[in-house]
């Protein structure tokens, strides 16, 4: 193949060859991805994470590192703030060179084939510049209270500063506030306590409307409770109505049942005499078929039409007997229902009525309570008026005082027994009843005479047993007379006035 090339050539040939073998061999560089490649020579070239030749002899390889560098950034000395608070910063900061091409370059020119040790130094300085700057704008509570906001204008406030260098800030943490005065735990310490007002407030906010919830939960349930009751009361009161009413029902029912049976009863009559008509029809005409027949085969047997009308009426009896006993059986069954009917009826309205009775009585009593109660009343009342009378009467003597009490004695009594003119009728159960009303009357009248005689200090019973007695009784402090009183008959009358008094008619 290369014979007919002059030898000069060939070894040219493959002395160029093997000299680009040797160049790729040796020239052949692959960057990692944290790493940059820096080719220059012959040409200016960047490798990140890609594979290249280098020409050797004639271009250089450098290496700058990419990775994340960790910088401590702290106060080297108290910083004064906005509200001039003296603090110390601590923050940690992770900055790194710039994969930016325009970056780069600049990162090349300054930390090309430096160690991380040194471009933290670099950086922090950098970065505690920029941080004592922000910490002199901006109030100890801002910082505190938003540490967030404190690093964005940090990171970006050394942003510019650190690209012009080829580095870029990847984040920007504050670890830490401190003061040699203790302002920042006040802080906190005035923070927790207005927490605690709060949860305090909060926490009597949440009792009182825990306790209106029960108060409203109680009204609530009283007035269901209530509604309930009231619905069970209108239920009850339907119940009776509809009780009523199915009750009438059921007697129309009956009554309707009753007239049923009457015209069925009627029916059952009519259709047993139409079959007694027909019954008869067919026998007389059997008989006037008998009779033709008897005509006809007359030199027949005579025994054997004697058999036939044997028969015939035996049947005819047998029909009627049937029939009859048919009758009977269903006038017995429907009037032992009829008796059943109106036994079941008398007990239910005597039930009924025993009810109506005990009711009646309840309330009569519960009236005659009431109006007793009431007169009692009225007679400690009159009592008392009767007190303020009794001091002025003193004057005139037992005598003149006795003789206003015979008096007006009866008409007290009157008025006792007078509400009863007003009932028009009083069924007494039990036995006594009828003496515990007029008891309760003179019970009334006994208890005003002894609240005129405590009100007065007249001893009146004294003074009565002495009239009836015949014997005058003076006044306390006066001479006992012990002449008979003027008109004996006094005591008689007012006697019969009582007597008339309670003999007030209670059955009406």
């Amino acid at each position: 193949m290369f014979q007919n090339f002059p030898i000069e050539l060939v070894i040219a040939i493959a002395a160029g060859v093997a000299l680009f073998i040797l160049i790729l061999v040796t020239g052949y560089i692959k960057a990692p991805p944290d790493t940059a490649y820096i080719i220059s020579g012959l040409r200016r070239k960047i490798i990140i994470g890609k594979a290249s030749i280098r020409i050797p002899f004639f271009e250089r390889v450098d290496k700058l590192k990419l990775q994340l560098i960790a910088v401590d950034v702290k106060t080297s000395s108290a910083v004064p703030t906005a509200d001039y608070i003296n603090i110390n910063v601590d923050a940690n900061v992770n900055v790194k060179v710039s994969s930016d091409p325009a970056l780069i370059k600049l990162g090349a020119e300054n930390f090309l084939n430096k160690d991380t040790t040194y471009v933290a130094k670099v950086a922090r300085e950098v970065l505690e510049g920029n941080m004592r700057e922000i910490v002199g704008q901006m109030t100890l509570e801002a910082m505190v209270n938003d540490r967030k906001a404190f690093a964005e204008k940090v990171q970006e406030n050394a942003a510019p500063d650190l690209n012009r260098m080829g580095l870029e800030i990847v984040s920007f943490n504050v670890q830490n506030f401190t003061d040699d005065q203790n302002l920042i735990e006040n802080l906190g310490i005035d923070n927790t306590t207005k927490i605690q007002k709060k949860a305090a407030i909060a926490r009597a906010e949440s009792e009182k409307e825990i306790e209106i919830a029960k108060a409203q939960a109680k009204k609530e349930a009283n007035d269901a409770k209530v509604l309930a009751e009231t619905e069970i009361a209108q239920k009850n009161n339907e119940l009776a109505i509809r009780q009523a009413e199915l009750k009438k029902e059921a007697d129309t029912q009956l009554a309707i049942a009753d007239a049923a049976y009457e015209i069925q009863k009627e029916e059952q009559r009519k259709t047993i005499e139409v079959s007694k008509a027909n019954a008869n029809i067919a026998a007389s005409e059997k008989d006037v078929e008998l009779k033709a027949k008897e005509a006809e085969v007359k030199e027949k047997s005579l025994d054997a039409e004697i058999k036939k009308k044997a028969e015939a009426e035996r049947y005819k009896a047998q029909q009627e007997a049937d029939a009859k006993l048919y009758q009977l059986k269903k006038e017995a069954e429907a009037d032992r229902f009829q008796r059943e009917q109106e036994a079941e009826a008398q007990k239910a309205e005597a039930e009924a009525a025993k009810f109506a009775r005990m009711q009646e009585a309840e309330g009569i009593a519960a009236v005659g309570k009431a109006e007793a109660d009431a007169i009692r009343a009225k007679g400690l009342a009159e009592a008392e008026g009767i007190n303020a009378k009794a001091e002025a009467m003193k004057k005139y003597g037992e005598a003149a005082v006795l003789e206003m009490y015979f008096k007006a004695l009866p008409e007290v009594v009157k008025n006792a027994a007078a509400p009863l003119e007003n009932v028009d009728r009083i069924t007494m159960y039990g036995d006594g009843n009828s003496s515990r009303l007029v008891g309760d009357i003179i019970s009334s009248t006994t208890r005003v005479t002894d609240g005129l005689s405590e009100a007065t200090g007249v001893d009146i019973r004294g003074i009565l047993s002495g009239f009836l007695s015949g014997r005058a009784v003076s006044a306390p402090g006066d001479e006992v007379s012990e002449e008979p009183v003027s008109d004996p008959d006094y005591g008689t009358e007012f006697m019969e006035d009582i007597t008339d008094a309670d003999n007030t008619d209670t059955d009406d």
